[in-house]
């Protein structure tokens, strides 16, 4: 167990915006999808006498977006810099990054202190010394949050919610090591310790778990935390020494002469945030007011934007139908078994590709009692592959529940005749017994009975 008095936590926050061209130049985007060193131009690749182009205004808009969702203050002006380092993936010897943008902003209870825009740098593979700069200039903001996390928990629920209003926003690309994060963290009002370029959520966690662990470990063991940057490895779960953390003066920044300042208008903020979509914060307080669903429930649904959508489409879906279903069970419905098999398969919803109208049939065939549990599962499984409807599968494997009782007794008398063993157990006062007899007979019907009729009819028999 970590027993721990206070922790700080802040995060940088890489995000790749999701523009079709690069920062300063008109190379496109997909550096992923094409062979090494091919996106590429003088300006991106920092070749003598190339100079940038002018700051891509659409990026500009995608931060701007952000920001009034993270409910910032914008500067009017903003002069973009020069980061000086040395490093075989930037190829001009800097990288050039704004000043901040957004400020004084707040997601939850965490302070912003500042979004900024700069240019991601190449790609450098160290073990086989190569270096591909389609990814050099890609457009990249800097989220930097107050230490206002108090845990490593909060920094992970921080970023889910984070990633959504990205997602909301369609302003964040959404592909592998898009999003990077640098957690600083320390303990006991003791020295910052930055973990640098975590890819993962997951990965934001682990790196906070170890280190208060390791941490508190060089405390207690009577040394001195060291101000430093280390590198968080995934395959081990631990955080590696890599240099001694830098100051603002071993950047030395100044401006860039070739890049005119920013200016952004009152009137640029305004037209975006009429064009703002609704936020998960919103859209889940609307839920639980209009659909009565529970905060929970409404919170899981409105942090992946298309279960959202799919939530009310079946309840548009169902009340088309003439149906009445309370919201809460289509709620239930989709946090519990939907996202359990979205999880196993590890996908979003939108990588399925489920059919909603199909979802909303299904539902509809469970909650009116024509599938059991069981065999709705199975329908949904099947579901995935996407080849026929629900009802179609549901006959298809035989999984639509019977109201025959003569044929539910000849089910009943087989187990009972079986289960001689199991059914002296019971009359001897095992009572548990009789779910296990239940159970024998919900499986050999492949779950087309009514538990409650199947334990009637036992009981009745079992007492003649």
């Amino acid at each position: 167990m970590v027993i721990m008095t206070e922790i700080m936590v802040g995060l940088e926050i890489h995000v790749q915006l999701k523009t079709n061209s690069k920062l300063f130049c008109s190379c496109p985007t997909n550096y992923r999808d094409v062979e090494p060193n091919t996106n590429i131009c003088p300006i991106c690749t920092g070749q003598p006498g190339a100079k940038p182009l002018g700051l891509n205004k659409h990026a500009l808009e995608q931060l701007i977006k952000i920001g009034i969702a993270l409910k910032c203050e914008f500067n009017n002006t903003s002069v973009i810099q020069r980061k000086h380092y040395f490093y075989p993936d930037l190829p001009t010897g800097y990288q050039r990054t704004s000043k901040p943008i957004g400020i004084n902003g707040k997601l939850g209870n965490v302070r912003i202190r500042e979004i900024h825009i700069e240019e991601d740098p190449g790609r450098y593979e160290l073990r086989l010394g190569t270096v591909d700069y389609n990814r050099a200039n890609v457009p990249l903001i800097e989220i930097v949050t107050e230490p206002d996390m108090k845990s490593p928990a909060d920094a992970r629920v921080f970023l889910e919610e984070l990633e959504a209003i990205l997602n909301y926003l369609d302003a964040g690309r959404d592909e592998p090591g898009s999003m990077r994060v640098d957690a600083n963290i320390s303990i006991d009002g003791g020295t910052r310790v930055e973990v640098k370029n975590i890819n993962s959520f997951k990965g934001v966690y682990d790196a906070l778990m170890y280190e208060v662990i390791r941490q508190q470990n060089v405390i207690r063991r009577g040394g001195k935390v060291q101000m430093e940057t280390r590198h968080f490895d995934e395959s081990t779960g631990s955080t590696i020494s890599m240099r001694k953390k830098e100051t603002e003066e071993d950047y030395r920044y100044l401006p860039d002469p070739d890049v005119p300042p920013i200016q952004i208008s009152g009137d640029m903020i305004q037209e975006l945030k009429e064009k703002m979509p609704e936020l998960p914060r919103a859209k889940a307080e609307r839920f639980e007011t209009h659909y009565k669903i529970k905060p929970d429930d409404a919170w899981i649904l409105v942090m992946e934007m298309e279960i959202a959508k799919l939530f009310e489409e079946m309840i548009y879906n169902i009340e088309s139908q003439g149906e009445f279903i309370e919201a809460q069970k289509v709620a239930s419905w989709i946090r519990g078994p939907l996202k359990k098999q979205l999880n196993y398969r590890k996908m979003t919803f939108a990588e399925s590709q489920l059919n909603t109208s199909w979802l909303t049939e299904l539902f509809v065939m469970f909650n009116k009692g024509e599938l059991s549990d069981r065999g709705m599962e199975q329908v949904l499984i099947a579901l995935f592959e996407k080849k026929k409807g629900p009802k179609e599968i549901a006959n298809e494997l035989q999984l639509i529940k019977t109201n025959d009782l003569s044929e539910i007794e000849r089910y009943v008398d087989e187990t009972l005749e079986s289960q001689q063993k199991a059914i002296e157990d019971y009359l001897s006062g095992n009572e548990k017994t009789l779910n296990f007899i239940v159970g024998q007979v919900i499986k050999a019907t492949r779950g087309r009975v009514d538990s409650k009729v199947v334990k009637e009819l036992i009981l009745k028999k079992i007492k003649r």
